[in-house]
């Protein structure tokens, strides 16, 4: 049985982490993208972004300043057990958001919609954010933890209900639109991973496009070889846009872009656009049924 102090410890670190460390994907993808650029204000951009993830696991600060939304993804087996039940998981991601945030690893920016009050400790209804799927055979639980910045967010966010009628060529008209429009100004601080939900229900396909940002690594191809023709083809769309990171003039609008489907009505074609943005912060915790816990940014 795995202790609910054990859950806290791991969910805080985890957190703690992604606030502070580069996913070694994360951090290869922007290495060769600065690689790639040749306009300076472009290398500028992500050689700034490099160092600051230097600094920040050196201790100094954090990787990006604006910690954003705190969430936790959950992936538990059929054999698991929590002291006083999977109910106690929501309270642990409180404890740990609270504690992260009275110690300056998360900024306080969660805040009530219409009153604004800002309680001081990222916890509100909502938020923190807990999602768990029981996707396991065995005893233990993956922990993954995401300080999503609120810029990517905020506009990086899209949805559209389209005609079936609109076929793929839609599909991709209103994505490349999406990517220019979250990416032109440097909103979202590109090169962003964008997560594309195609299908289901309004509901479930915002959740496949967020899903598909921030839980998918670098260069990794979705299973349907028709799903992963069409990533290709919107990557290279992206591509040449003429847009660089932060805005500047380049290629790299984008570090990838994945994407997830679902069967839908007969008559909807819904289609959703996330993005994470470029130090796409997120770290693990693994726990195995004696309460082991092993920290990683690998995928």
């Amino acid at each position: 049985m795995i202790k609910r102090e054990t859950i806290v410890d791991a969910m805080y670190n985890a957190i703690r982490l992604g606030a502070t460390k580069m996913p070694p994907d994360i951090r290869k993808a922007l290495q060769r993208a600065l690689a790639e650029e040749s306009d300076p204000m472009a290398k500028k951009h992500l050689e700034v972004s490099l160092q600051n993830a230097d600094l920040s696991e050196k201790g100094n600060g954090l990787v990006c300043a604006d910690t954003g939304f705190p969430m936790f993804f959950i992936h538990a087996g059929s054999k698991t057990e929590v002291e006083g039940g999977f109910n106690v998981l929501k309270s642990c991601a409180e404890e740990a958001t609270a504690r992260a945030t009275a110690e300056c690893f998360l900024r306080p920016t969660m805040v009530h919609p219409l009153t604004r009050k800002n309680p001081g400790d990222n916890i509100g209804p909502g938020m923190p954010k807990v999602e768990i799927v029981f996707d396991r055979d065995d005893d233990g639980m993956e922990i993954l933890a995401v300080p999503k910045g609120g810029g990517s967010e905020i506009f990086g966010t899209f949805y559209r209900m389209m005609f079936p009628a609109d076929g793929e060529a839609g599909i991709k008209k209103f994505v490349i639109e999406c990517i220019k429009d979250a990416c032109y100004a440097g909103k979202v601080c590109p090169p962003a991973i964008i997560g594309v939900g195609i299908g289901g229900t309004a509901d479930l396909c915002m959740s496949l496009a967020k899903k598909a940002a921030l839980l998918r690594p670098i260069g990794s191809k979705h299973s349907d070889p028709e799903v992963a023709r069409l990533e290709t083809e919107l990557y290279d769309a992206a591509r040449a846009l003429g847009i660089g990171p932060m805005g500047s003039r380049g290629i790299n609008a984008v570090l990838a872009i994945n994407l997830d489907v679902a069967v839908t009505h007969t008559a909807a074609l819904p289609v959703a656009v996330n993005a994470q943005c470029l130090v796409g912060r997120r770290w693990i915790a693994k726990i195995d049924g004696n309460g082991n816990i092993d920290y990683t940014g690998e995928l």
